[in-house]
């Protein structure tokens, strides 16, 4: 008997760990000490291997990406960018809770339009059967 494997997702792919410091600061176009001075100030937090390898994810690196952005062609220093990263994360969290509520909201309308329409069905039934 075969298992069969869920289809990984896109965001599963992304966060999966692949990259060693090295090949990570190339890809960001930084030096390995810049990625660690991020990590030391928890601009990001790289896996890490059993024996204690940091490992970036795509995710990792597009943060990095970003990062670059903001300190390099917008020159915003690194107190701005944990901001700026701070209040994305807040605001990313208040859009989760507010796509929740917005689901329970049209999870109750529904339900209340079925009622009515069943009662408005039961209505027109019962009419009909006092005019038969």
């Amino acid at each position: 008997m075969s298992e069969t494997k869920t289809p990984p997702t896109e965001a599963n792919e992304k966060s999966r760990p692949l990259y060693v410091i090295s090949v990570a600061a190339e890809l960001v176009d930084m030096h390995p000490q810049t990625l660690r001075l991020y990590e030391r100030k928890g601009l990001i937090e790289p896996s890490r291997s059993s024996g204690k390898t940091r490992l970036y994810s795509q995710r990792d690196i597009e943060h990095l990406q970003e990062i670059r952005r903001l300190t390099q062609e917008l020159g915003v220093n690194l107190a701005g960018v944990e901001e700026i990263i701070r209040l994305r994360k807040q605001l990313d969290d208040i859009q989760f809770k507010m796509e929740g509520r917005i689901d329970h909201i049209q999870d109750e309308l529904t339900e209340r339009i079925q009622n009515y329409k069943a009662m408005a069905l039961e209505e027109a039934n019962e009419d009909l059967e006092e005019d038969a």
